[in-house]
């Protein structure tokens, strides 16, 4: 075998999709760099999003994977990022998906569908993992605090590189109110707030995160983490705030890693 062959043979990838209300990706991932091997893959999420019908996209977006060059082998895990709290392999909310997938065994019915071993996280936090091990957060050691700011608050709380799931800080409560019914990017548009308006509900939430968790750094993403020059230079806090690195593609990196530590395919 040649020399470039045998390089390109012990390449480690795992598969990973990242479910979201609208959509649906999906990619294969090189878990030594945390990049995508190849182009990612979308489709709408049915409607409704029913067990069911997303297991059967899911399957067949990992088909699709499979059958590219570069893919893991046929009966490789796969890892899957969803919008819920995981516990145990069980969904225990739903967000922007049918309700029907709280307390479903969502684990078991992705295992089932695709044949092959399966491990579900919540979306939060696999992009949180992925931009802490390829992202902002690479070699930062401590408390290291992922917030999403989008349709509500989303975040990840890892610690030393390791991810302390299903940490939903977006629902701490801060002045009477849920904190991501104030601070999220849509609350921004709702209220129809200035950039500058809009960073006094960031310092008041993060400043109370900070005081309980004293992180090392807090990384922002979500989709205004796009305009992270507009607002971030306005928070004063002790700890580093950065936006985050991997925009669309975290929750596919995050899945596919995720699945990689749990089944000793990456450290």
């Amino acid at each position: 075998m040649a020399k470039s062959e045998k390089k390109k043979k012990s390449r480690a990838t795992a598969i990973g999709i990242d479910i979201g209300g609208t959509g649906i990706k999906g990619g294969i991932v090189d878990l030594a760099k945390g990049k995508l091997v190849g182009d990612r893959i979308r489709v709408d999420t049915p409607q409704p999003s029913t067990p069911e019908a997303i297991a059967a996209v899911v399957a067949q977006m990992v088909d699709e994977l499979g059958a590219r060059e570069g893919a893991p082998d046929a009966d490789s895990p796969v890892g899957v990022a969803f919008p819920a709290i995981i516990q145990h392999g069980v969904a225990r909310s739903a967000a922007n998906v049918d309700k029907s997938w709280i307390d479903f065994e969502v684990d078991k019915a992705f295992t089932d569908k695709l044949g092959r071993p399966v491990e579900v996280v919540n979306d939060a936090d696999a992009a949180g993992l992925a931009e802490v091990r390829f992202g902002a957060g690479k070699g930062v050691d401590g408390t290291v605090l992922v917030i999403t700011l989008g349709t509500g608050i989303g975040s990840a709380f890892v610690f030393d590189g390791r991810l302390v799931p299903n940490a939903e800080l977006g629902h701490l409560e801060i002045d009477g109110h849920d904190a991501e019914t104030r601070a999220s990017a849509v609350a921004r548009e709702r209220d129809g707030l200035s950039w500058e308006d809009y960073s006094v509900r960031l310092q008041r939430y993060f400043e109370h995160v900070e005081f309980l968790f004293s992180p090392e750094l807090f990384i922002v993403g979500g989709g205004i983490s796009k305009r992270a020059d507009e607002y971030l230079p306005l928070l004063k806090l002790r700890t580093p705030i950065i936006p985050a690195k991997l925009k669309n593609e975290a929750g596919i990196v995050g899945a596919a890693l995720q699945v990689a530590i749990h089944h000793k395919l990456a450290k």
